[in-house]
C-alpha cells in the first residue's frame, strides 16, 4: 500500500481511493480524493496526540501486515480509516470512559460515506459493523477480517520499548485535561482488564506480539501502581498539614 509516513499525504489519498474502489465504490475519483481529504483533516485536527495521523499509518500497516488473514482487506481498511474518525478527547467526563473515541458515531460517518460513494450497502454496512466491533476489541474468533482490524489498533501494544514510551507520553498529553489522580487510576483498570484477558489478540500472525505487548502493560502497571502511591501519601500528607 505504501502508506509508511504522515509526511506523504497522497500516499494516503491514494491508498483510500483504491480500498473505496476495491469495496464497490463507484463515485469519481475526485469525490473520493475529497471523502479521503476529509477523514485525514479529522485525523489531523488539534489535540490529537495519539490518534492522529501517525496512528492511521501505523494501524492501516498492520492491516497490510495481517491482510492475508482477511477475507476482504479493503473493507478492513476502510475500517481502519474510519475507526476515529469522530474523536474529542473532552467530550468525555474521564479516560476511563474511552476517552475521546467515539466507535458508534464513527460507524454511522463510515455507512453514510460510503453509501454515498457508492459503495454497496452491504459493504458499507460491515465496514460499519467492524468500526463498531473496536468497543469491545473482542472480537469473534471465526471472523478474521475483525480480529486483524482489532489486532492492527493493540499493534502498538507491542512497540519496542522507547516508541511505547512515546505512546504512553502522547496518550497523556491527549488526556491532560484529566487530573494525575483520575488518570492514574483509569489507566490501571484498563491495563489490568488488558492483562486478565486470555490473549490480547486473534489473528494468528498478530498472536506474535502477545509476548512484547504483556511485558510492555506489566512494566507500565508497575510503574503506575507506584505512581498511584506516591499520589496517595501527597495527598494524605496535604490533607494532614492542613488538620
Amino acid at each position: 500500500m505504501g502508506v509508511t509516513s504522515v509526511d506523504a499525504p497522497q500516499w494516503f489519498l491514494s491508498s483510500f481511493v483504491r480500498s473505496a474502489r476495491g469495496a464497490g465504490a463507484t463515485a469519481s475519483d475526485d469525490d473520493l480524493r475529497a471523502a479521503g481529504q476529509d477523514l485525514l483533516d479529522r485525523w489531523d485536527t488539534p489535540g490529537r496526540h495519539f490518534h492522529n495521523l501517525r496512528h492511521l499509518a501505523d494501524v492501516l500497516g498492520r492491516v497490510d501486515e495481517l491482510s492475508q488473514e482477511t477475507h476482504d482487506p479493503d473493507l478492513v481498511r476502510l475500517a481502519a480509516w474510519y475507526h476515529g474518525a469522530v474523536f474529542d478527547a473532552k467530550a468525555r467526563a474521564t479516560y476511563a470512559r474511552k476517552g475521546g473515541e467515539d466507535e458508534s458515531a464513527s460507524a454511522a460517518l463510515a455507512l453514510g460515506e460510503l453509501t454515498a460513494l457508492g459503495v454497496p450497502e452491504d459493504a458499507a454496512r460491515r465496514v460499519a459493523q467492524l468500526v463498531n466491533a473496536l468497543v469491545r476489541h473482542a472480537p469473534d474468533p471465526a471472523d478474521f477480517d475483525c480480529a486483524v482490524l482489532c489486532d492492527a489498533d493493540l499493534a502498538m501494544l507491542a512497540a519496542e520499548p522507547q516508541r511505547y514510551k512515546e505512546y504512553l507520553k502522547d496518550v497523556r498529553d491527549e488526556y491532560a485535561h484529566v487530573p494525575a489522580e483520575d488518570y492514574v487510576r483509569a489507566r490501571i483498570a484498563i491495563l489490568s482488564k488488558l492483562l486478565g484477558r486470555q490473549s490480547l489478540f486473534s489473528s494468528p500472525l498478530g498472536a506474535a506480539w502477545e509476548e512484547p505487548a504483556r511485558q510492555n502493560l506489566d512494566a507500565e502497571l508497575q510503574r503506575l501502581r507506584k505512581e498511584q502511591n506516591k499520589l496517595a501519601q501527597a495527598a494524605s500528607a496535604s490533607t494532614a498539614g492542613t488538620v
